[in-house]
């Protein structure tokens, strides 16, 4: 038996679910009793395979073909490895591209497929998948008996990998098709907000419709800019179009992990906290003492944003402004 991780890279850089990916992947493989294979395709094969070298991998496989995600490509690699490694626990990444293959590695190995997991337990030949139903609002597990599955990860539901490993890395010829690779990439264009990546921010100040007004915005700028956070926000906001859509956090929006979220206005809809619940610290400010963020805060403020914030910022010695 054989768990084999696919890494999921974009303009250069390997994404963080390619580490969270190694972590559930040596969780299946112990509880499996095997080893963990990860393989990058495309690329800087050679740097990516040294990143993905960390603890607990027993084996690094490298397909150097093309530069960028090319769907043909990756199906026909994918499905080359899975064969040659004889793997039995094939996990990718949720992600855009994830979903984008995993379909079709799943059919042309005759295998079942289950997207967007959240847990992941093995036992006596059964491998069950935690996936969430109806907004996150039910939890429901997949059952899949005598293994060989494809299971596409979540980002975000797994810590991410750390450690050096002194793993091999092995260069995979992959017999690619050519005459099917039907489409390239040439290029990227930047849509909605330009740089701004929340999702490598240690800090975040989160607003929901709870600050009423865009004008109001000025205030949270202020917070923000005094203890050197990120702005977020939940969906309500964005879709006012009072920020761009690259800061909305939640299940349609960003899946983050900071060290410190502070959640302002937001009421805590499942919709969200998918998206923040896996942060270090959660502060909550709301007037309504039953919000559901209030559940999963470790602390929380009820009391009204235009009393806390000014305070808020005076303890970091700058005068708020004027509402």
């Amino acid at each position: 038996m054989t768990v084999l991780v696919i890494a999921d890279h974009r303009r250069g850089d390997l994404r963080d679910v390619s580490f969270e990916l190694l972590t559930a992947g040596r969780e299946l493989a112990d509880a499996a009793g095997t080893d963990l294979h990860a393989a990058v395709i495309s690329g800087n094969t050679e740097a990516f395979a040294d990143e993905l070298n960390r603890e607990g991998v027993d084996t690094v496989h490298a397909v150097d073909y093309g530069k960028e995600f090319n769907h043909d490509v990756y199906s026909q690699a994918v499905t080359e490895l899975t064969k040659s490694l004889e793997v039995d626990f094939l996990l990718v990444p949720n992600s855009v591209n994830g979903l984008d293959y995993a379909p079709a590695v799943a059919s042309r190995v005759n295998w079942p497929y289950v997207s967007d997991a959240v847990g992941l337990d093995y036992s006596d030949g059964t491998l069950g998948v935690t996936r969430e139903m109806y907004g996150s609002k039910v939890e429901t597990t997949v059952e899949i008996d005598d293994g060989q599955s494809v299971v596409s990860i979540r980002d975000a539901e797994w810590p991410p990998a750390k450690g050096d490993g002194n793993a091999p890395v092995l260069t995979f010829n992959a017999d690619i098709n050519e005459e099917s690779i039907g489409s390239t990439v040439t290029g990227f264009k930047e849509v909605g907000g330009g740089e701004v990546d929340i999702s490598e921010a240690d800090f975040l100040v989160s607003i929901g419709r709870g600050i009423e007004e865009e004008e109001n915005l000025e205030l949270v700028e202020e917070l923000v800019n005094v203890t050197d956070a990120m702005l977020s926000a939940s969906r309500p906001v964005v879709d006012n179009g009072w920020l761009e859509k690259n800061r909305q956090v939640g299940q349609s929006g960003k899946k983050v992990a900071p060290d410190v979220y502070l959640a302002i206005g937001i009421s805590g809809a499942v919709q969200h906290v998918a998206g923040m619940k896996n942060s270090e610290t959660i502060v909550a400010i709301n007037t309504d003492p039953n919000a559901p963020i209030f559940d999963i805060a470790d602390y929380g403020i009820v009391g009204d944003l235009f009393d806390v914030l000014p305070e808020l910022i005076k303890q970091f010695g700058a005068e708020p402004p004027n509402f």
